[in-house]
């Protein structure tokens, strides 16, 4: 399932997925597949980025 939250939240941060990847310590391949649904981040990425978008783990991987 895609991320969309991921996407938009940092968008809306202006950030491009490179500049995410930098502020996390990842690749800019990796929070591409994050976004795509195609890769499982482990709970201390998911944390990073949520830090580095100022969003919580709920508003940003939690599914309804």
């Amino acid at each position: 399932m895609k991320n969309l939250k991921l996407k938009a939240a940092r968008a809306a941060m202006d950030l491009s997925q490179e500049e995410l990847a930098q502020k996390t310590g990842v690749t800019r391949q990796t929070i591409g597949m994050i976004e795509a649904g195609k890769y499982n981040p482990t709970l201390n990425l998911c944390i990073a980025i949520c830090k580095a978008l100022n969003k919580t783990l709920d508003e940003l991987f939690w599914e309804e």
